[in-house]
């Protein structure tokens, strides 16, 4: 636990990615795997189960500290993060714990979960007086499931494919198996016999980069060569994921490394139709008939644990297939993007044929149904085209190509995907192979409101922000944003928000009406869960209207026009 927690501190206490990834290869290197094991589970974002209520935490801390709800309040308002709170305002008597992160987790973590709430309790408080400061800081953030440094993903596995002297690419494949953070499984993840190739695990995800801030740059797309020299695809509006078939087993993984398998069993049962030994990359999307649906209706298919035949109907979806990245249980990343396309196509068509018979139509589709589908569909129903290959865009100029892209929103997609015909398929975001050129976002002009103080490095700054725009003489809020300002823009706006504060509610702070901020946002829809009747996706801002009066700002009606 003493080593891990060192580990904690220095990453939280640098924002050099390269002594980042030095920390993390001495961490590696030197802890016992078993305690490695656990500490890539945490760093890989992996959690436990949460076994204290955020109820308890704080009257236990209170209980603890002998500190009035006023002051412990006051406290977390400044500091921002709970974890760290209570760390801070508990009395410091510990001079830490020797054991190892592995045992510290087996004995004062995981038996939590089967405690009466009295013992439990108790065994929290005996645990916090025997840490040090910094120790109860992680102790905490394990607790309460919500722990978070400051290392990306992708610098964890430099740092072990440092320590096991393989390629970055491989051991980014490995980390995204199936392991549990035991030290066998640390060892093999290390080894160089690994077994590469297990059945459930995905690729790396190839990630694309914004062409649009090289546009921004002055750079023309005339250096990127010819248009012919580019493969190109609609962007669309979903949720990333690889679709695998090995082993008789089908199962479909999202771009955030979870397993998705359960919440669209559609996509399972047309995955079957596909050969083992078969990997696609392709995008979830909500889907009805020939259009793509915003993406608001594909997130009421997330987290649910089951997907009954009335959900699927309401909810359809298919996988859009773009790229091909294993075939017959060949590792084709390597190969030509112009090559994957064109094998890409005979396995779509290839199952397409396969599971024709279950879309119940014409006399000729009446065909036995592939199994799986038999709980999809009925005899009255036509189902749903699941796998779906993504279709090319084709322009002879870049000026041609330029205008399609203004055509994205009618077309419901967010924009173009431009790959290199000769592109390998590579392991996260590598410039120059692939860009993403998406459609110019919404723009409107909204009032700030409100505003709560950020976390981490910023959680002594109000840099969380509510935005309203007017409804029948009324200011409504719309959106939250906390991004898009410099370091010192965000210092003034939060002298603004300390000097005209109106009310205090929790963490929140509300502020005079009198700053006017340029919101940009991908995408807005109606919703009733909301009280302005609108949602907007991403939300950020582009810039501080000094220019405008907040009486300037746009409305309700505005944004409604947007949506439609």
């Amino acid at each position: 636990m003493k080593r891990f927690t060192e580990l904690f501190c220095e990453l939280d206490q640098t924002t050099r990615t390269n002594e980042k990834v030095t920390a993390l290869e001495r961490y590696f290197a030197q802890a016992p795997p078993a305690d490695a094991a656990w500490g890539l589970h945490f760093l890989c974002g992996r959690t436990l189960p949460r076994v204290v209520s955020s109820k308890n935490l704080w009257s236990w801390m209170a209980e603890e500290s002998q500190l009035p709800e006023w002051l412990i309040a006051e406290c977390y308002d400044a500091v921002g993060d709970a974890a760290e709170t209570i760390a801070l305002l508990l009395p410091r008597t510990g001079s830490g714990t020797t054991l190892g992160l592995a045992q510290f987790v087996t004995e004062a973590l995981l038996p939590l979960a089967q405690f009466p709430e009295r013992a439990k309790h108790d065994r929290l408080i005996q645990t916090w007086r025997a840490l040090d400061s910094n120790q109860r800081l992680v102790y905490n953030k394990l607790i309460t499931g919500n722990f978070r440094v400051g290392v990306a993903r992708t610098l964890v596995v430099r740092a072990l494919a440092a320590v096991a002297k393989i390629e970055p690419s491989i051991m980014a494949h490995r980390v995204l198996g199936r392991w549990q953070p035991t030290p066998e499984d640390f060892q093999r993840l290390l080894s160089p016999d690994h077994p590469d190739h297990q059945l459930a695990k995905p690729y790396p995800f190839f990630l694309a980069s914004p062409l649009e801030i090289k546009i921004q740059r002055g750079e023309s797309l005339e250096a990127l060569g010819t248009v012919g020299d580019w493969q190109v695809e609609w962007k669309w509006d979903g949720i990333r994921a690889q679709l695998i078939r090995r082993g008789n087993e089908t199962l479909v993984w999202s771009r955030g490394d979870e397993m998705v398998t359960d919440s669209f069993p559609e996509i399972v049962a047309a995955g079957d139709a596909l050969l083992n030994g078969t990997v696609l990359d392709g995008e979830i999307l909500a889907w009805q008939g020939e259009d793509p649906l915003p993406f608001g209706t594909l997130q009421r298919r997330l987290g649910r644990k089951a997907v009954g035949a009335k959900t699927q109907r309401d909810f359809p979806i298919s996988f859009v297939a773009y790229d091909l990245l294993e075939l017959n249980a060949e590792d084709l990343r390597g190969r030509p993007l112009s090559e994957r396309r064109t094998r890409l196509e005979e396995v779509i068509a290839q199952a397409d044929r396969r599971l024709s018979g279950s879309r119940v139509g014409t006399e000729s589709e009446n065909e036995s149904l592939l199994p799986g589908f038999e709980s999809l569909i009925d005899a009255e129903t036509v189902a749903p085209r699941i796998l779906r290959l993504s279709p090319l865009v084709h322009a002879a100029s870049w000026v041609e190509l330029e205008q399609l892209r203004k055509e994205a929103r009618s077309r419901k997609v967010e924009g173009v995907m431009l790959k290199k015909l000769n592109s390998a398929y590579g392991v996260g975001r590598q410039r120059g192979d692939w860009w993403k050129w998406k459609i110019d976002p919404f723009v409107i002009d909204a009032v700030l409101v409100a505003a709560q103080r950020g976390h981490g490095r910023r959680a002594s700054l109000y840099t969380d922000y509510t935005f309203a725009v007017w409804d029948q003489g009324q200011l409504v809020p719309v959106a939250k944003a906390y991004s898009g300002l410099t370091d010192e823009e965000i210092l003034q706006v939060d002298a603004f928000v300390r000097y005209h504060t109106t009310g205090k509610f929790g963490p929140v702070r509300s502020v005079k009406p009198q700053q006017v901020f340029e919101l940009a946002f991908e995408g807005i829809q109606e919703s009733t869960r909301h009280k302005s009747g609108v949602a907007v996706r991403f939300p950020r801002m582009n810039r501080w209207r000094h220019d405008k009066k907040p009486e300037e700002a746009d409305t309700l009606e505005t944004l409604r026009r947007l949506a439609k």
